[in-house]
């Protein structure tokens, strides 16, 4: 059994920071790429950033300068660092982790349950 849990959502001021954490737990033989993506209401899920297990990163275009992600391959963990933060930030901010249980297996792909990022004007 594999989870993820996330923390550090919550309420800021436009212009405020934010820092996310996600932590992989269970049964894991090997966590890959990890990432961060969100939901705003009315929209579709999109990727926010994304980063392989040797640091190689990814943004969204909207966040490219604002939010940097981060991991700690030994805890299994990836963080998100948003700087700047922008009233359409607001979303739900999921964590996603692509991983192998056994050496020999595939991949699967795992999801948090999600932490609300509500940015005020």
């Amino acid at each position: 059994q594999v989870q993820l849990v996330e923390s550090g959502g919550g309420l800021v001021q436009a212009g405020g920071s934010l820092r996310l954490s996600c932590a992989a737990s269970g049964s894991i033989f090997v966590v890959n790429a990890m990432g961060w993506y969100r939901q705003a209401p009315g929209k579709q899920r999109e990727l926010v950033a994304r980063i392989t297990r040797g640091g190689s990163t990814n943004y969204a275009d909207s966040v490219k300068g604002r939010f940097t992600i981060s991991r700690d391959n030994a805890k299994n963990s990836v963080y998100l660092q948003m700087n700047s933060l922008k009233p359409e930030d607001t979303a739900v901010y999921y964590c996603a982790a692509t991983l192998k249980i056994t050496g020999w297996g595939p991949e699967h792909d795992y999801w948090g349950q999600g932490t609300q990022v509500t940015v005020s004007s």
